[in-house]
């Protein structure tokens, strides 16, 4: 017999707004995305966590405060 444990991790917007600056890359604008993930293991919540991150509006990348 196996057994099969199912782990994942669910990710959710909770807030959208502009943020100031310009992208690096094209110039465009800057926006902060809220996100909340959350591990579950076999559908029981195990773990919450909040982070804040960038995108640019116009090239839609991913961009990494320092």
């Amino acid at each position: 017999m196996c057994l099969v444990f199912v782990c994942d991790e669910d990710q959710r917007v909770l807030s959208r707004q502009p943020a100031p600056g310009a992208c690096p890359f094209c110039g465009g604008m800057i926006q902060a995305t809220d996100v909340e993930s959350q591990w579950r293991f076999c559908f029981v919540p195990l773990y919450w966590k909040t982070k804040r991150k960038f995108y640019c509006t116009m090239c839609t990348r991913q961009l990494v405060m320092q």
